[in-house]
């Protein structure tokens, strides 16, 4: 079964240590984003795939910074 959007986010503020306000304002520039889901906001599609677009982008920029990191090292 496909975890929820905000299970993925959950999880995903876990592995980055942000905190929930950054977190919306940097997806979506909402910072009440991740307690309106939290109380139960349902998201559209697009709100969807611009907060999936911005937890995938972190994270490729995270993978390429420790690949350079370990490359020069």
């Amino acid at each position: 079964m496909e975890r929820s959007l905000l299970q993925r986010i959950e999880a995903f503020l876990k592995e980055s240590a942000m905190p929930p306000t950054v977190f919306g304002r940097a997806a979506v520039r909402d910072p009440r984003l991740v307690s309106d889901l939290r109380g139960g906001r349902e998201p559209g599609a697009r709100l969807k795939n611009r907060v999936e677009h911005f937890m995938n982008k972190w994270r490729a920029e995270r993978m390429s910074d420790r690949a350079e990191t370990e490359a020069a090292a």
